[in-house]
């Protein structure tokens, strides 16, 4: 068996002010409780909010000071992540810190959750680090699980664990907890979604093991979630089936080596997916409703008018 213990932090966060501090508090409260703890995960955004307004550029103060508290504890430290200036554009960065209080990834989410995730530019790496003697970890932000490839990259890059900070606070989070069940199964790896409250989410965060079992679920309160993992089940899993049952990914890795995931190929093209039309954010029923009649008219009036067999343009 190789343990390793993982606390997730769900906790409110402001828009307002900075919750930084609260952050750093909590960290404390979690090794005064739970000293065995080996690394913290914060939720998405967590530090400064959902408002592209904080955007700052990294290297910055939050970081040090989070390097500061996972040195001080000589843990782990995933503190959410930020939104980062950088050239003219502004990313949703997360950043991993090991227990010397160096950073040793940053990852800018791949997924921003566009059309609403407006002003956000998308990340074009994946991003997975080694935990001496324990195994590989993943990093996933909140929107980019639902498309099942980017954790299935992280999977075929040897990631055992998925790391998830998100911001949920619409009502789709039901749909998300399936989400996370199924990519943890299908992925045979554990998968770790935190979720904030207030500002920051509905919290409901939850973990699952590499058979997408659920081995916790928050409500919507504040909460410190410390779960020993043991990593050698993801092996296990992978070698011997879930359940003893499916190996689903020996058979994608089988499959892919045939070449017949035909819509990953480029310049294939994708008519039906073409029709779907621009992603732009739904309005108000009755203004699709007033511009459908709109049209309709207009399809009326130069329509031709039949009347008693002929035809009058």
């Amino acid at each position: 068996m190789k343990p390793f213990a993982i606390a997730g932090i769900q906790m409110k966060v402001s828009a307002v002010v900075s919750n930084v501090e609260m952050m750093k508090l909590k960290i404390d409260i979690t090794m005064n409780l739970y000293p065995w703890t080996q690394m913290i995960v914060f939720s998405e955004l967590c530090a400064f909010g959902p408002l592209t307004h904080a955007a700052q550029a990294i290297p910055n103060n939050f970081e040090a000071e989070m390097r500061a508290k996972a040195k001080e504890y000589g843990i782990w430290l995933l503190p959410g992540s930020i939104f980062e200036k950088s050239e003219g554009k502004i990313y949703n960065t997360a950043t991993v810190i090991n227990p010397k209080g160096k950073i040793i990834k940053r990852y800018r989410k791949m997924f921003p959750f566009y059309p609403y995730e407006t002003g956000i530019t998308p990340g074009n790496e994946y991003c997975v680090f080694d935990v001496p003697k324990v195994g590989r970890f993943g990093i996933s932000i909140c929107y980019d699980m639902w498309f099942p490839e980017t954790i299935r990259t992280l999977t075929t890059m040897g990631a055992e664990v998925i790391l998830h900070p998100t911001m949920t606070g619409t009502i789709d989070r039901e749909i998300e907890l399936s989400i996370v069940r199924a990519m943890a199964s299908v992925n045979q790896c554990y998968f770790f979604d935190v979720n904030g409250l207030d500002t920051g989410g509905c919290g409901r965060s939850i973990v699952c093991g590499p058979d997408g079992r659920v081995l916790h679920q928050s409500e919507g309160t504040e909460e410190i979630i410390p779960l020993e993992l043991n990593i050698d089940r993801v092996k296990r899993s992978r070698e011997l089936g879930i359940l003893r049952l499916g190996q689903p990914l020996k058979s994608f890795r089988d499959h892919i080596k045939s070449g017949k995931f035909a819509i990953y190929q480029p310049n294939i093209p994708t008519p039906y997916l073409d029709s779907l039309g621009p992603l732009i954010k739904p309005t108000r029923l009755d203004k699709l409703a007033e511009l459908k009649i709109k049209e309709t008219t207009l399809e009326k009036q130069t329509a031709p008018i039949h009347y008693k067999g002929d035809t009058i343009k």
